[in-house]
């Protein structure tokens, strides 16, 4: 069996997550700031778009650490007890982050249908600069961490998040300004629910894409079919079966199948084949690890999906 892997500068990597990590930190203790003041002020204030957005920052603060953990271990080097390191540890943080947006706006829903029916008077001025201290620090943090968000689902749980909050600090603000100068206190229970469904909407997108690298999906770009074409072109290939394509993590795509050949060919001619397998998978779908069982004349199903039995 052959097995190579098309390494990319991996020094930049090392330098990159530590800047990654390093942006989660700040972004930590600014959400835990904000968190503080804003349940504070929500108390003070009676203001529950206020209270669900610290409890929506205190779910950030939560979710940072996880993401900042999940990026430490991710960069931890494989051992013979771990093969493969601690590489899948960003995608089980994305999967918790997104489950935990969901479940803090189902219980914002919960919390703005009550209010909606039952308004109450809020301090507005005290929720009008709590809620800017909020855009400010949030802010700050969406513009730090954007970068990686956007090839990476740990970080983007950890954007959305932020995001979100970000989002939110502007809707409690522009409630707070209702407030103030017209009195429709109703703002408050109509804006906690917008933020909630929003939550949701973003949740269960990173959700889904997680649980389809956890549960080892074919990546969702690539076709098995085709690569299947792309290397029974190859002399001399005979057929190619018992696919398996599933992504370790963002970076990393692993492809193991079994060739059977035409004729007996020395090792050496493998070689060669394997070399150009590599080759065009990993032009044609970013593949970066090949797995090849190379085979003449073997009795076994020829299928190209094995079902284990």
């Amino acid at each position: 069996m052959s097995h190579t892997h098309h390494n990319h500068s991996h020094s930049h990597n090392h330098a990159h997550s530590d800047l990654k990590g390093r942006n989660l930190i700040i972004s930590i203790f600014l959400n835990i700031v904000i968190t503080a003041s804003q349940v504070i002020g929500g108390v003070i204030s009676g203001s529950l778009s206020l209270l669900s957005d610290a409890l929506h920052n205190f779910s950030d603060v939560l979710s940072l650490v996880v993401s900042y953990i999940a990026t430490v271990l991710s960069r931890k080097e494989a051992s013979p007890k771990r093969t493969f390191g601690y590489k899948r540890a960003e995608i089980i943080a994305a999967f918790v982050n997104a489950a935990t947006l969901v479940v803090v706006a189902i219980f914002l829903i919960k919390e703005a249908i009550e209010r909606f029916f039952n308004p109450q008077t809020i301090a507005s001025d005290l929720v009008i600069w709590l809620s800017l201290l909020g855009i400010l620090a949030n802010g700050f943090s969406v513009l730090l961490i954007k970068r990686d968000a956007a090839h990476n689902m740990n970080m983007k749980s950890a954007y959305l998040h932020l995001l979100t909050d970000m989002m939110a600090s502007v809707a409690v603000l522009v409630g707070g300004l209702l407030m103030k100068f017209y009195q429709l206190y109703w703002v408050d229970a109509v804006l906690t629910m917008a933020i909630a469904l929003y939550l949701i909407y973003m949740g269960y997108n990173l959700l889904k894409d997680s649980t389809r690298v956890l549960m080892l999906f074919t990546p969702q770009k690539i076709q098995v079919q085709k690569i299947v074409e792309i290397i029974g072109q190859i002399e001399p290939v005979k057929n190619v079966h018992h696919v398996h394509l599933w992504q370790l993590n963002e970076n990393d795509i692993h492809l193991e199948a079994h060739i059977d050949f035409d004729e007996d060919i020395k090792l050496s001619q493998f070689d060669l084949i394997l070399s150009k397998i590599e080759d065009e998978v990993y032009h044609k779908f970013g593949i970066n690890h090949v797995s090849i069982q190379p085979e003449f004349d073997r009795c076994d199903d020829k299928l190209v999906i094995a079902q284990d039995r």
